[in-house]
Order: structure tokens, then C-alpha cells, then sequence
């Protein structure tokens, strides 16, 4: 995120009814996981009352991605209003590095809400890194030792591209075979895991002797597009229907219209036919209008 941001006003965000009224469409529709992200969702007050009103709706998987700064309050009501287990982001294990990378943020606040979040059942749970070319790529190996003495899948996120910041992140992509052999040197083979096939987004991996796998997310290098069954409820209404691509449709002008549920379930569902079957990276086609802290992972 830029050091100075411009916040949306309050009314032009969901409540957490509008919220409700979309997860339930989804459902209907056929959707049978959700994740809550952000920005950061442990800042939106309400947050406990949406993870309840989700789960009374009976989806098969409940999750949610957090910088983890308030998980040590937050992890066991957490758990007791529905949610089932977090990413928590975690792009270095120096304290140094990581308070300069996040600006304000302290390494130890975040450990301390990840062993809260075991603690209180918030499992399987995954750190999320993102691996940036000068920034965090040297500490990848230690990162993924975490595996060998926790239960925590490790999970190396590429640098992707969105609007003014492209060049940055293209500069600081690191490839999968890049951080697999920086891994090695240091702890030896990684063993696919399920015969190299996809969890989710990530290809699976695991050192020998770990009690977690390490994951690798590569939308860049090895994009995993064929696969994707996702879209993306922006916090200001937008379903957004790939990550990297700008096409968007307004559910919230719909819903404040006085729209029935019926009405929301056919806008949607047309919607979802426009996903496309892969993101333009290879042909030079960057997401423009939003980036990645007004999208959510």
C-alpha cells in the first residue's frame, strides 16, 4: 500500500447485511468455500457478526487472510463464531526487515497471533510470503524451516503486476525454481506432494522430516488459470471475476436498488459466465484500475 492512502467513504462500502446478501447468492449458486481478506479484515468492526452470519449459512469451508496483528485477541472468538482456520502474511523472519517492509508492523505481535490461532483451533494453518527480488529472497529458507518444527504450511506468493506499480513487481518476481533451489541448498530436497497436483492454488512440496508442506503460488512463472474456480467480492460491491484482469461487475448499485435475491442470483450468474479462461501476462495485459490491497488475495 502507498504510505499516504485515500480511504473509500463509509457509504461507499458493503454493510455487512449488503456482505450477507451476496455470500447467501453464492451459495445458492453453488459456491461451497469463502474466504474473508482485506485490505486487512480484523480491522472492520463487525467482523465477528459476518464470520456468524456465514457460517449459519452451512458453506463446507470457512477462512480468512490476515497480517495477524490483532489474531491474539481475536483468534478464539474467532473460532467460536465459525471461522475454521487462517493465512496469516509473513514475508521474513528478521524483525528488522519485517518492521521496514510493513513500515510499523512487529514480527513478534504477528508470531504471537499465529500460536494464538493454533491455540484456538484455527487450523490448517498457512503463512503466506510474498517473494520480492531484493526485499525478503534471501530469508526463503528460513521461512520454510518453519515446516519442520510446525504445523504450518509455507506457502511462497510471486510478485504480480497491477498498474503503476508494474514495473516494481515485474522487476521483483522470483521463480518458483528459484526459491525451490535457494531451499535446498539450505535444507535439503523438497518431495512433491500429491503427485504435483494442485491444493487449492498452490503446488505442494515437503522437506524431509516437516510436519507441513510448503507451497508454491505462481501466477507469473507456472499460472495455475486452468484451474481457478474463484471471483473476488471487492469491499466497495464489485464481483470481481480474475485477479489480474480489470473486468468487474457492480453488485452493490443492484442490491441498493432494492433488487430480490432472485434478481442478485441471474446478475451474478452472468457475471460469472464473463470469467475468463486465463489472465493477459504473457500478452502484456495488466490490471489497471485497482491494486492488490483494493482487491484482496
Amino acid at each position: 500500500m502507498p504510505e499516504e492512502m485515500h480511504f473509500a467513504p463509509r457509504n461507499d462500502l458493503l454493510t455487512s447485511d449488503e456482505i450477507l446478501t451476496v455470500v447467501r447468492a453464492a451459495r445458492d449458486l453453488g459456491f461451497d468455500k469463502i474466504r474473508l481478506t482485506g485490505g486487512e479484515p480484523t480491522v472492520r468492526p463487525e467482523l465477528l457478526d459476518i464470520v456468524r452470519g456465514i457460517s449459519a449459512l452451512g458453506f463446507r469451508a470457512i477462512s480468512m487472510t490476515t497480517n495477524g496483528l490483532r489474531l491474539e485477541e481475536l483468534a478464539r472468538p474467532l473460532k467460536e463464531a465459525g471461522l475454521e482456520r487462517v493465512n496469516v502474511s509473513v514475508d521474513t523472519l528478521d524483525a528488522a526487515k519485517f518492521h521496514r517492509i510493513t513500515r510499523w508492523g512487529k514480527l513478534e505481535t504477528v508470531l504471537d497471533g499465529i500460536r494464538a490461532a493454533e491455540e484456538a483451533g484455527l487450523t490448517p494453518l498457512k503463512i503466506n510470503a510474498v517473494v520480492v527480488r531484493g526485499y525478503n529472497d534471501e530469508d526463503v529458507a528460513d521461512l520454510a524451516a518453519l515446516t519442520l518444527d510446525h504445523p504450518w504450511q509455507v506457502r511462497f506468493i510471486e510478485m504480480m503486476p497491477f498498474g503503476e506499480v508494474t514495473q516494481f513487481a515485474r522487476d521483483g518476481v522470483v521463480s518458483q525454481e528459484e526459491v525451490a533451489a535457494r531451499i535446498e541448498e539450505k535444507l535439503g530436497t523438497l518431495e512433491p506432494v500429491g503427485d504435483g497436483q494442485l491444493d487449492g492454488e498452490a503446488r505442494l512440496f515437503r522437506l524431509r522430516g516437516a510436519q507441513a508442506a510448503i507451497g508454491f503460488i505462481s501466477t507469473v512463472t507456472n499460472p495455475f488459470c486452468s484451474s481457478c474456480s474463484r471471483v473476488r467480492l471487492t469491499a466497495d460491491g464489485k464481483l470481481r471475476l480474475c485477479l489480474l484482469r480489470d473486468d468487474e461487475g457492480d453488485l452493490r448499485g443492484l442490491l441498493r436498488s432494492g433488487a430480490s435475491l432472485e434478481e442478485l442470483k441471474q446478475r451474478m450468474n452472468e457475471l460469472i459466465f464473463r470469467k475468463p479462461w486465463g489472465h493477459g501476462l504473457a500478452e502484456d495485459i495488466i490490471p489497471q484500475q485497482r491494486v492488490m490491497s483494493q482487491i484482496g488475495g
